[in-house]
């Protein structure tokens, strides 16, 4: 219920909402946006949704409230972060164990066009983009270059 009733903005969404089993609980809110997510935005979702905390539990729920973006190490969890990342190489694991390398070509409604690049000792080889589903991604992560 709390998900659903998140004061989001535009292109912002839910990648995670985690609350923690304690006695003074910890809500995460972990968004993104198609454009990525500033501090500022974060700001505002948080007091948007301590407003609507306190609204509906009242103000004597004590918690702790944290709204915060995916870190660049973190993996791609939502098919709407794909799309800010066309043109970024990324490392993907496969449901069926095997792992892929390859930029991201363009992002399709139940997947990903990707041109996997192998090396192949002292050079690098780009295969032809290929299509991926997403139910075929277990995990995928932006490859960090520092070019």
């Amino acid at each position: 219920m709390l998900q659903d009733s998140l004061p989001l903005e535009g292109s912002l969404f839910v990648v995670d909402l985690a609350v923690s089993d304690s006695i003074r609980p910890k809500v995460t809110v972990t968004l993104d946006g198609e454009q990525g997510l500033g501090i500022d935005e974060c700001a505002q979702v948080s007091r948007r949704l301590a407003r609507r905390v306190e609204e509906h539990y009242g103000d004597e729920l004590s918690y702790t409230l944290e709204v915060t973006s995916p870190g660049a190490d973190q993996p791609l969890t939502n098919p709407r972060q794909y799309s800010r990342h066309v043109g970024r190489t990324l490392s993907l694991k496969l449901s069926d164990g095997t792992e892929k390398t390859g930029v991201l070509e363009a992002v399709e409604a139940e997947g990903l066009q990707v041109a996997e690049t192998i090396k192949d000792k002292h050079k690098t080889k780009t295969l032809p983009t290929a299509y991926l589903a997403f139910a075929d991604i277990a995990e995928a992560r932006v490859v960090i270059s520092f070019k």
